[in-house]
């Protein structure tokens, strides 16, 4: 079988992209975590510069990557205090228009949480609707599926949420 790649002539890239995004935040003292843009009620919170949402943070990192832009660090890094309890929706909105200056438009997005609590799935429509918002693209486009790892690792022993995420970027 034989696959042939198209490049784009007038900017001599190709017209998709995929990028690849992972996040990591522990747990910490406080009684709701952030992800996807939802307030989740639990028993910590997360530990992070901005509001902690690592759902974002992977999405984020991942349309970067897939713009050749580099990573949120570079965008929003940790040590700026502009940045100290960002809203992660914020931060995401700031990433598609970039990656909207570069030519590039979202084909969809793929998120896996990792996290043995809270329960995700009451929350996971109210995520992909705001992540799609956020895209501006429809909820079709966006989604988000959570799992566990069976008890195994800092996951499974409730000290942190882990988030991949994947994205696809068409030429606008």
């Amino acid at each position: 079988m034989q696959v042939e790649s198209r490049p784009d002539k007038n900017r001599g890239v190709f017209f998709m992209r995929i990028g690849h995004g992972y996040d990591v935040h522990r747990f910490a003292e406080g009684d709701f975590i952030t992800l996807g843009g939802v307030r989740i009620a639990h028993s910590f919170g997360l530990l992070a510069h901005s509001d902690g949402d690592v759902l974002l943070h992977a999405l984020s990192d991942a349309l970067l990557g897939a713009a050749a832009l580099g990573d949120i660090g570079k965008h929003f890094p940790d040590t700026d205090p502009q940045f100290k309890g960002a809203d992660s929706r914020a931060l995401l909105r700031h990433v598609v228009a970039l990656i909207h200056a570069k030519g590039w438009k979202v084909g969809n997005v793929d998120n896996t949480i990792v996290a043995q609590a809270p329960k995700m799935a009451p929350h996971i429509e109210s995520m992909r609707a705001l992540i799609a918002a956020d895209l501006q693209v429809e909820l079709d486009q966006v989604n988000v599926k959570a799992t566990t790892t069976e008890k195994l690792g800092f996951v499974g022993r409730e000290e942190g949420i882990a988030v991949h995420s994947v994205a696809l970027l068409l030429r606008a």
